[in-house]
């Protein structure tokens, strides 16, 4: 992240996952990285991101413990919750199911934005991003299915969308970006990779990490992907 200050401050939320994890790597192996925290529930007994008492005791522990967040990466998110994948028809919804992929991949995003976007500095650049996927896009939905997960992260985006641009009134030099970080192996897209090309979780975060370093501010609230090409919503 050669486009933050030196001695940036850094938290990884869902950090135990296959891309969270990978990330926290990259970010502690930048030796102008001043502090990389992690949350996840692996690494932080009781969190959950969609426990809103959760999220916001986790604020203000950090809060306490670093003078600001220069990058906050969100890269919760689950395909198949609770043993139940993705449908395949409008025949297969169950509300339950869809009620807790909103639950993570939309209410989780926006409760962390709600709790930790205030710690983001007002008077240097900043990047908050939250992983979410191409099936989110509407636009770009020419298979149908998935009709869940799909939703939920179009709400997730919107979500970001939408909180881009309240948090640039008082955050001018701040990024605020949703990614889509292609087809990655880990154990969200086991079962589902087809014949789509995937990559390892260390060069999906680099690819990433590489997106984010060259977002001007100007591009604020934006989809983008893993090559830095935008996604239409």
């Amino acid at each position: 992240m050669n486009s933050l200050k030196d001695g940036y401050n850094a938290l990884v939320i869902g950090a135990s996952g296959g891309i969270g994890g990978a990330i926290t790597q990259a970010l502690q192996a930048d030796p102008r990285c001043g502090a990389v925290l992690r949350l996840s529930r692996r690494d932080t007994p009781g969190f959950d991101v969609t426990d809103e008492a959760s999220v916001a005791e986790a604020a203000q522990d950090i809060a306490s413990e670093v003078d600001g967040l220069d990058l906050v990466f969100n890269a919760t998110g689950a395909l198949t919750i609770d043993g139940v994948g993705p449908e395949k028809a409008l025949k297969s919804i169950d509300p339950q199911a869809m009620l807790r992929q909103f639950a993570l991949n939309a209410v989780g995003p926006a409760l962390i934005l709600k709790h930790f976007g205030g710690l983001m500095p007002r008077n240097r650049r900043a990047v908050f991003a939250s992983l979410s996927a191409r099936v989110g896009s509407i636009g770009d939905n020419h298979l149908g299915g998935w009709i869940s997960y799909r939703a939920a992260k179009a709400a997730q985006n919107q979500i970001i969308r939408t909180a881009a641009i309240e948090i640039a009134r008082s955050r001018p030099l701040a990024v605020v970006a949703v990614l889509h970080p292609g087809t990655v192996e880990t154990g969200l897209s086991v079962g589902y990779r087809g014949t789509h090309v995937s990559v390892a979780p260390p060069e999906a975060a680099g690819n990433l990490l590489a997106v984010l370093d060259g977002l001007p501010p100007e591009k604020t609230g934006g989809f983008f992907a893993y090559d830095g090409s935008v996604v239409e919503w």
